[in-house]
């Protein structure tokens, strides 16, 4: 049986790439956006495209060529619109009202391609090359960065990225 943990940890962005993070957040949201707007149909849920494949086909060449994004990238992103549009066909079916999702909140999902998992950092993949963030640790304890984190007896697979104003 496989066990998923979740530790939310903040990250030490270097100044000189919180742009590069952002603009790779904004072109994310924007392949996310243009999945969902291509899986989408209001005339019929059964119009609606709900799997990967046939979106990332149609898609993933020409957004490859619209962003600076990694291969990687593009494809989570893609892979989030299409998701989106599958929970709202299967709402839909049950008779409830739905509309085209539209991706607004800065986040990207990160998996073991796009980025590089250490116990203290992280390397992500974002446009002008890979940044480099220091985890914050916590100073109360125990924390779930501790138990998670730090042990051995668990792995990173993936992360989304989420942006916090402070």
């Amino acid at each position: 049986m496989e066990v998923r943990r979740t530790a939310p940890v903040k990250l030490a962005v270097p100044d000189e790439r919180r742009d590069d993070l952002h603009e790779s957040a904004r072109q994310f949201l924007h392949c996310a956006n243009r999945a969902a707007e291509f899986c989408w149909s209001d005339r019929s849920y059964t119009e609606c495209v709900t799997t990967n494949t046939t979106a990332r086909d149609a898609l993933y060449d020409e957004l490859r060529e619209e962003t600076d994004l990694t291969a990687n990238l593009v494809q989570e992103a893609i892979r989030r619109g299409v998701q989106a549009v599958k929970g709202c066909v299967e709402r839909w079916k049950n008779g409830k009202r739905v509309s085209q999702p539209e991706f607004t909140s800065w986040s990207m999902l990160y998996d073991k391609r796009s980025a590089t998992f250490y116990r203290n950092k992280v390397s992500l993949s974002a446009v002008n090359g890979r940044v480099e963030c220091e985890f914050e640790l916590p100073s109360d304890s125990p924390t779930p960065y501790e138990r998670y984190v730090l042990s051995e007896a668990f792995e990173f697979r993936a992360s989304t990225l989420q942006y916090d104003a402070v």
